[in-house]
């Protein structure tokens, strides 16, 4: 509240104007929406506005009003007058109660109600307005303060349908014998007991956008789910003094100020279970794909404490990517958390993919989170993941563009919820967040409806935390906890390649490391345009196996030798045999790391294919052939080197009389 604000409260206290003047004032207000505009147009005379002022409200208000014109608080009066309302209800020790009744109640019952009012909120009078409301069918329905008492009939048939349409069909699942059926729903109706008791409720003060600004529900927690009249849920995510701001879950048709809201006293959460395994679903677990409904086992809250360091340990078993460029320099491990960062269009997503294709037969859970794509864009990851049989233990979180903000905001939470309840049965999870700047912009766009105080990029100042709550939850716990790991490959876009850019620094400060896609790299034909420079895994060789480990060796330094080496002598026309060898070998090596599109390769042949490079073996064949030429070294190796291909699989170490082996059997195949 802004000082003058305060002075005209103030002002008020001090005049001691009466609780009949400001609800009279109040109704002018509400009655006249002209008359505010008039009294804060500079273009009317003081005396003008004086005489408006003497003619519509009650002496003792005139002085605050034309202080309020003065000093430019009119705009806020009535949130003034409101203010000033509740001091006198504190003052009074009173408290205002409605009752919606069909059978006018007693004066014994109104009596006894009075008294339960007063006992209750322990207060000393208690002004009851009484309702008439056929809807309600019969009972009552009594409203005091924050909390709600609904004793009519009109909820409690509404109970039982509920307890009969739920117990039908656990005896249906059952059972087929209807007799059975009918006796179970007949002694479920005997037994019924209406659910009564206290229930805290607010009423909408604005609405729009999406966002509800809710007042009441003075307990209401940050995070818990509310429940709007029209049957629309929303989470509450911002709380102030009065009123608390609510994010709505569903169209906001049916609602308008004044219309109820109820607590649910229940975290936002999503529905999860095994069955989730191969569909598509929206930001709150509803299957979107057609297949049918999802029978929830558990219900996981989609925000969540991340793991402690106590419960941890350490990442030390490889997740393989398949991707060749990848595992060898920047190996990803299960339970970290590895940025894919780039420009649009650079291949981010398809790195995504080939991932969670390369984990068929790894028993690996797989949940790709798409936040702001296009609906077409999910649809051809689905068909992709489908195509290569991936799509039987992976799970599509869908938050479309067209999809509210809100919806966009919490996909990534129910992902992890989702991938969270696998991770507590044991298995290891990998999710894929694409992308966290979409993400971002959905909730600042939220924030900005919030009315919080916009920051650098008007992002809110929280920008930092909302990805960071989120990445932390990925870990590996303890046998102690399950054994489960989460792995996280979030993927942020870039402009133009900056990633000193606000939400891309924050990102990589919370990552374990990063793989940055370029533009060059890409429109020059290198897939997948990984630069070796900028991008890094700061888990390193804890994630590979010792056989990759020795195979990849000096890879890294070798191409930055390269790299370095190439742009040194572009314009040399001479070059001394050393240098001459250094070039053909790091051309060689970029051509080796070009990969197709969903065509990840078994750990056997990466560990073969770079221990060969390393020493040579390819150094000889020209770069156009490279690519036929190790797929046709593969088939050999395949048909004639089963002993190596299966003491690299089960060792997955390489000793020195494996590479022995493979130097052979690769000099066999060239003969």
């Amino acid at each position: 509240m802004k000082d003058a604000d305060k002075e005209l409260l103030k002002e008020l206290v001090r005049l001691d104007v009466s609780q009949e003047d400001t609800e009279l004032a109040k109704g002018v207000f509400e009655a006249c929406e002209d008359v505010k505009d008039t009294l804060s147009n500079p273009l009317v005379t003081r005396d003008e506005k004086s005489g408006i002022i003497k003619r519509l409200f009650p002496e003792s208000l005139h002085r605050v009003l034309m202080t309020a014109v003065a000093d430019g608080s009119v705009e806020r009066i009535e949130d003034i007058l409101e203010e000033y309302t509740d001091i006198l209800i504190d003052r009074q020790g009173s408290i205002k109660a409605v009752v919606r009744y069909v059978t006018p109640l007693t004066d014994t019952q109104q009596a006894d109600l009075k008294k339960f009012i007063m006992d209750r909120f322990a207060k000393e009078d208690v002004d009851i307005e009484y309702r008439h409301d056929p809807e309600i069918l019969g009972g009552f329905i009594l409203n005091a303060g924050d909390v709600e008492y609904d004793k009519s009939y009109r909820t409690s048939l509404r109970q039982i349908r509920e307890a009969m349409e739920n117990r039908a069909a656990e005896v249906t699942d059952g059972s087929n014998d209807e007799s059975d059926i009918i006796s179970v729903l007949k002694t479920e109706v005997r037994d019924f007991t209406v659910r009564s008791g206290e229930t805290e409720t607010g009423f909408i003060t604005r609405l729009g956008d999406g966002i509800a600004r809710v007042r009441g529900m003075s307990g209401v927690m940050y995070g818990e789910l509310v429940e709007f009249e029209n049957g629309v849920r929303g989470i509450v995510q911002s709380l102030e003094e009065k009123t608390v701001g609510v994010v709505l879950l569903g169209d906001d048709r049916g609602l308008t100020e004044g219309s109820s809201v109820v607590r649910t006293r229940k975290r936002a959460g999503v529905g999860v279970s095994d069955e989730l395994l191969g569909r598509v679903v929206d930001a709150l677990g509803s299957p979107i794909d057609g297949l049918g409904q999802i029978n929830a086992a558990d219900y996981f809250p989609i925000e969540r404490e991340a793991p402690g360091v106590i419960e941890r340990k350490p990442v030390s078993v490889p997740l393989q990517t398949g991707i060749l460029a990848i595992d060898s320099m920047f190996p990803i491990g299960r339970g970290q958390r590895e940025l894919i960062i780039g420009d649009r269009q650079t291949g981010k997503t398809s790195i995504a993919v080939d991932t969670i294709i390369n984990q068929k037969g790894q028993d690996v859970v797989c949940i790709y989170v798409a936040i702001g794509q296009k609906s077409s864009t999910v649809a051809q990851v689905v068909n992709t993941l489908k195509k290569y049989g991936a799509m039987e233990y992976t799970v599509v979180v869908c938050a479309s563009a067209s999809d509210p903000a809100t919806f966009q905001y919490i996909s990534p939470y129910s992902g992890t919820a989702m991938a969270e309840y696998f991770m507590s049965k044991g298995r290891d999870v990998l999710i894929v967040y694409d992308d966290l700047s979409k993400h971002a912009v959905a909730y600042r766009a939220m924030s900005l409806l919030l009315h919080r105080p916009p920051g650098r990029e008007a992002y809110p100042g929280d920008v930092f935390y909302l990805h960071s709550r989120l990445l932390e939850r990925s870990s590996r716990l303890d046998d102690e906890h399950g054994g489960g790991s989460l792995t996280a490959l979030p993927v942020i876009e870039t402009l133009a390649g900056d990633i000193s850019a606000y939400i891309p620094t924050n990102v990589i400060s919370i990552t374990d490391g990063q793989i940055f896609l370029e533009s060059e790299l890409f429109n020059s034909g290198l897939r997948p345009a990984v630069n070796y420079g900028l991008s890094v895994s700061r888990v390193g060789g804890a994630a590979q196996t010792k056989a990759m480990k020795k195979a990849a060796g000096n890879l890294r330094i070798d191409l930055a030798q390269f790299k370095e080496m190439e742009i040194f002598t572009q314009f040399s026309s001479e070059l001394d045999q050393s240098t001459t060898e250094l070039l053909r070998h790091g051309h060689m090596l970029t051509e080796l790391l070009k990969q197709p599109l969903y065509q990840p390769l078994p750990h056997y042949e990466q560990v073969i294919l770079l221990y060969s490079a390393q020493h040579g073996l390819f150094d000889d064949i020209p770069l156009g052939e490279l690519r036929q030429y190790r797929t046709d070294l593969m088939s050999y190796i395949r048909s004639y080197g089963q002993d190596i291909i299966s003491e690299i699989e089960e060792n997955k170490v390489l000793t020195d009389d494996l590479g022995e082996r493979i130097e052979r059997i690769v000099t066999a195949f060239e003969e």
